[in-house]
């Protein structure tokens, strides 16, 4: 079960964080949240919970009057023009945890372990505003809270915002490369894509009428052609590997900058001031509830790449030798 509304409030005034609230009737699209809070000022917010090819999430967060296009959005990410599609609703649960309900997704959903991969994109837009409506996980009540606030809260949870124009179309091209490439979830658990089986391009079963000239023919005819067998010897290691999990040092990397991370977020004044003697066992259970999901995936991964490799080489080995 990921936090509750109740929770994630408690969370932003143990930060500090200030904030006003709203509650209204349960609303799904922004429309409906501006019939109650619209005349109060402030930019209201609308959210997209996306999902690429490779299962990787993203949260695009945007102001209501701000236009997104899912096609240049996805080439931006090099993702390619249908790179990008809204995500299943059992995803939103899995992912967002069971309290994030359909018309409730906002940048706080990141705040549940599960979620900790979702790649978030911060419309540049929200600054311009005196203070932006977010729901905090129920969409029976809005939260209108300051940009910059948006962001204590996000580097508390070791994720560092990250600010896009989302009208912007820039041309992406062979030199010109995707300008959001970086915002692509890198450390999601994303599992090499299986060797394809190699297909002949003729069909070795013989007809049941043909005579022994066609046969010879057709036996000469399925000869492998020389582009044929150059792409049989193709070495399996061209096949891309993310190299943070066939690098055993940016494996390692990996884990002390998600620690640091960690670390750095809890070991605040207050915390020190709140805690004291016990500060060393409040940090320690924190890792252990933050980080516990994040490793099991890296390890999953690490093991799934290895064994890839491993099976790779070992094909490439064999072929070598027929």
């Amino acid at each position: 079960m990921g936090n509750s509304k109740d929770q994630l409030l408690a969370r932003l005034l143990e930060l500090r964080i200030d904030f006003s609230k709203y509650e209204h009737p349960a609303v799904l699209t922004v429309e409906a949240q501006e019939k109650y809070v619209g005349h109060l000022g402030g930019g209201l917010s609308k959210n997209l919970f996306l999902k690429d090819k490779k299962h990787r999430f993203y949260i695009v967060s945007a102001l209501k009057e701000t236009k997104v296009d899912l096609k240049v959005l996805s080439q931006r990410l090099g993702l390619g023009k249908g790179g990008l599609r809204m995500a299943p609703e059992e995803a939103l649960e899995e992912i967002l945890q069971a309290s994030v309900s359909l018309g409730c997704v906002t940048p706080f959903a990141l705040v549940n372990e599960s979620a900790r991969h979702v790649s978030l994109l911060l419309d540049q837009g929200f600054k311009t505003k005196e203070f932006c409506f977010f729901h905090p996980l129920s969409n029976d009540t809005s939260i209108a809270i300051k940009a910059c606030d948006v962001d204590k809260f996000l580097k508390s949870i070791g994720k560092e915002p990250s600010y896009v124009d989302l009208e912007a179309n820039p041309t992406v091209g062979k030199d010109q490369p995707p300008d959001l490439a970086n915002l692509v979830p890198s450390d999601a658990l994303v599992l090499p894509d299986p060797p394809e089986k190699s297909v002949s391009s003729v069909s070795t079963e013989k007809p049941a009428s043909v005579d022994k000239k066609s046969s010879a023919a057709a036996a000469q005819t399925a000869k492998p052609s020389n582009n044929a067998q150059k792409a049989k010897e193709k070495p399996a290691n061209s096949i891309h590997l993310p190299s943070s999990f066939t690098d055993p040092g940016h494996f390692v990397e990996e884990i002390l900058d998600k620690t640091s991370a960690i670390v750095l977020s809890v070991m605040t004044e207050d915390a020190i001031k709140q805690h004291g003697e016990h500060l060393g066992a409040v940090l320690s259970d924190t890792i252990r509830k933050r980080l516990s999901l994040d490793l099991k995936n890296l390890a999953v991964t690490y093991k799934n790449t290895a064994y890839t490799e491993g099976f790779h080489a070992g094909t490439y080995h064999q072929r070598k030798h027929i």
